[in-house]
């Protein structure tokens, strides 16, 4: 995992989309975010299937992941790591997480977008150029219209690979408005568990260089799996 320090950051994009808008500051506490999507081996390893579509190699990022599969990975790995798990079922089909446990857990929708930025404000990672894309991200001009290993790309400022292109990553919030104001540590709608209406980021392999900005944001509102959804865990910084 690398340590993401404290800080302030404009979230959102006044020149995206209505649903990037409108551009907001957010301030976080550090936290921990994995390197990479969780690959095919490791989610194998600790839940003993593999939904993957694509299954070309083990280090690929899993995908086809339900945001329960998702959090039952998380749980999983906190367990296995001797760490509080996160989440607990309240009731069928609704889960809680406790932000102030040990454990790993899916980064939030702020949480995800600061990471992927690495204090930049520009439309990628790297600045505006989306003709640098394929440096970074495997994407539709590069990637075959499949998935690929993680960690062969160049990463961000902040040492994280894959956050544009590759797979979607989900995210803990429901996908919602944004605030209208500045907020701090926000936590979105809070996820109930279901698949409709859950925020996913970064992108896939099979889109333009718009469709894998940093602020580009999808919510999965009628599509109880989306084929080429991943996820990378974070955790709290103690």
């Amino acid at each position: 995992m690398v340590r993401i320090a404290a800080g302030s950051f404009t979230m959102g994009s006044d020149r995206g989309g209505a649903d990037e808008q409108p551009a907001h500051r957010v301030s976080l506490d550090a936290f921990y975010l994995d390197k990479y999507p969780v690959t095919q081996d490791s989610y194998v390893s600790l839940m003993g299937k593999n939904p993957s579509k694509n299954q070309q190699s083990g280090r690929n990022p899993v995908e086809r992941v339900r945001w329960t599969d998702a959090v039952a990975y998380c749980n999983a790995r906190s367990k296995r790591d001797g760490l509080e798990p996160c989440y607990r079922e309240v009731k069928p089909g609704a889960w809680e997480c406790d932000f102030q446990a040990g454990g790993y857990r899916l980064p939030t929708e702020a949480e995800w977008e600061y990471a992927c930025r690495a204090g930049t404000d520009s439309d990628y990672c790297f600045g505006n150029d989306a003709q640098e894309m394929g440096k970074y991200a495997w994407y539709a001009s590069n990637a075959g219209n499949k998935t690929h290993p993680v960690g062969q790309k160049q990463p961000n400022a902040w040492g994280l690979f894959d956050m544009h292109g590759n797979v979607w990553e989900r995210c803990q919030d429901w996908y919602g408005e944004y605030p209208k104001g500045a907020v701090v540590d926000p936590q979105g709608p809070p996820a109930e568990g279901e698949e409709g209406g859950l925020v996913l980021r970064g992108g896939q392999f099979d889109l333009r260089g718009v469709g894998v900005r940093s602020a580009t944001r999808w919510g999965e509102c009628g599509y109880p799996i989306h084929v080429y959804a991943g996820f990378r865990p974070a955790r709290t910084f103690p």
